[in-house]
């Protein structure tokens, strides 16, 4: 967790925390062909973290620090790598203001009715799939590597 303040006031927070053990976008961007090995997990532990959450005050919404702010909190932070899944990528560029990759769309499978993200053998509830049932996220990533070639 990364906290922005202006003065002695909080005004925005980005949460991070640990990646779904497979992604379907993330397998083809990182050519995982076994991404639920026990090697593949724990690289993927050591070198991945999700940006699961940015919240900025209202009052600074619209001032243009948003991405400046996610930018400098993915560099802040110790890993390789930080991916984040977004509904807002469809219509707000945000991400890529940050720095980060548009990789691609999560998409429902035919098959399963259920997203890529939790993959086919996921166990979610009803409610879960009725709540999602019209999320397509857009998964992006930051690549972190370049600041500890410095």
């Amino acid at each position: 967790m990364i906290l922005l303040w202006h003065g002695p006031e909080p005004v925005g927070i980005c949460v991070f925390g640990t990646p779904a053990a497979s992604l379907s976008l993330r397998s083809q961007f990182f050519g995982l062909s076994n991404s639920r090995s026990k090697v593949a997990m724990g690289a993927l532990n050591e070198q991945l973290w999700l940006l699961q959450r940015v919240v900025i005050h209202p009052t600074y919404r619209g001032a243009g620090i948003a991405s400046d702010f996610v930018r400098r909190a993915c560099e802040l932070c110790p890993v390789d790598w930080i991916e984040t899944l977004t509904a807002m990528g469809h219509a707000n560029p945000f991400f890529e203001r940050a720095g980060f990759t548009r990789v691609g769309v999560i998409r429902k499978t035919a098959k399963s009715g259920q997203h890529g993200a939790y993959g086919g053998h996921a166990r979610v509830s009803a409610e879960t799939l009725a709540k999602s049932r019209f999320s397509e996220p857009v998964y992006y990533v930051f690549d972190n590597r370049k600041l500890k070639d410095l």
